[in-house]
């Protein structure tokens, strides 16, 4: 195949983000076609024995096994990277294998991670659950405050893992600070962007080390493939996480980075539409709720510090009504809006997260986290702002509010 661009980073550095989203890693067969090619293969086959002996020590470029390589992945691989201003990216089958491969690539037993106590259910499962079974000492702190970070550190300390903004409190970590803490101690700073995406919030640009994604979310947007990614530094991708992937197997199919490689060609488009989307409820909202948490809003205790490191606030935002009954009473309510606990879809999509998302987590560990019986998550899509307000105002009236 002959690359279109992205071979060439001289070319493709001066490309904007939105030009990147479109092109980028862009690689033809000899057909010329427009489109991306789906390549639908396990293996590959090579011309001579010594070729494959060859790929296999590393000594010849080329494909070997689609659990390794593959034509369609390594475009979408490449578009990410050059989206997320970093050396490499690698791809993966869900966004929950990105966080664990990333976690997991880099730590051993006795090793320590301070991570952000707000964070999805899955993750704070991964915190909790799975990295001590297997010795990893590991500390959750209110992430807001970067000297929580710097108490927290210990020195068998390796990972900083948090979210920015968090799902779904909406919490906002000072990347700049915790990722200066973190660069002083020689500690690596993992950065869940899934909210934000490199379209709203770059983390690399302010100090971390690596970002994490559900590309299920904002990157495919259109709530039809799971597809996750982790991005870094060469030698972190290649060196650290891709031998854990090579063996353990947590490989994004061809088809969905085909799906994903089409969504992030109207991510910029989207993601400023529902963020604008996004404000105009929020402002409805916080005139009619207890309380609301969006980090677009001046209410909002982070909202200067989102600003500062956001392009826009997102499509993604919470708020409070008195308990669950009201939670679920208002759910069942909405005309227009759907009930889902998925979130960074065209269509919006709400969820009761103490009863979906963070289920699995301990009532104590939502205590600590902000995520009460009375919250709510607000996924706001591409509708007419107008009619996802009228849908709100008659749910509203119908509970009371």
């Amino acid at each position: 195949m002959k690359r279109h661009s992205g071979q060439d980073r001289a070319i493709t550095r001066n490309w904007r983000p939105a030009t990147l989203a479109v092109r980028g890693g862009t690689a033809r067969s000899e057909y010329g076609e427009t489109s991306e090619a789906l390549f639908l293969t396990s293996g590959y086959c090579y011309d001579r024995a010594e070729d494959a002996a060859a790929r296999f020590a590393g000594e010849q470029t080329g494909m070997t096994y689609s659990r390794l390589q593959n034509p369609t992945v390594e475009m979408l691989e490449e578009r990410i990277a050059l989206l997320e201003g970093a050396e490499a990216c690698r791809t993966m089958a869900t966004g929950m294998a990105a966080m664990t491969a990333v976690l997991l690539c880099q730590l051993q037993q006795g090793d320590h991670v301070v991570a952000g106590r707000a964070a999805f259910g899955s993750c704070r499962w991964l915190v909790d659950t799975l990295l001590p079974k297997f010795g990893i000492q590991t500390t959750t702190i209110d992430a807001r405050d970067p000297q929580a970070f710097r108490d927290a550190v210990k020195p068998n300390t390796k990972v900083f893992f948090f979210e920015t903004p968090a799902n779904p409190t909406m919490d906002v970590v000072d990347l700049r600070a915790v990722c200066a803490i973190a660069r002083e101690r020689g500690i690596t700073s993992v950065v869940d962007n899934a909210f934000a995406t490199p379209a709203l919030q770059r983390p690399m640009d302010f100090g971390a080390d690596v970002t994490a994604y559900s590309a299920t979310k904002m990157m495919d947007g259109q709530g039809r493939v799971l597809a996750g990614a982790v991005c870094g530094t060469a030698d972190f991708i290649n060196n650290t996480l891709l031998p854990f992937t090579r063996n353990t197997g947590p490989t994004l199919s061809a088809f969905n980075a085909w799906v994903v490689l089409k969504g992030l060609e109207t991510l910029d488009l989207r993601i400023r539409r529902q963020s604008d989307n996004a404000l105009a409820v929020g402002r409805f909202l916080e005139a009619r709720v207890p309380r609301i948490l969006h980090p677009g809003l001046p209410s909002h205790p982070q909202h200067e510090l989102a600003m500062s490191q956001m392009v826009a606030a997102g499509g993604i935002f919470a708020f409070e009504v008195a308990d669950r009954a009201q939670a679920h009473a208002l759910l069942n309510a909405l005309e227009l809006i759907d009930i889902s606990n998925n979130i960074g879809d065209s269509r919006s999509l709400m969820t009761h997260p103490a009863s979906t998302t963070h289920y699995g987590v301990s009532a104590e560990a939502r205590a600590e986290m902000g995520v009460t019986e009375g919250l709510l998550r607000l996924n706001v899509g591409l509708e007419d702002a107008q009619d996802l307000i009228d849908d709100l105002d008659h749910a509203l009236r119908q509970v009371g509010l």
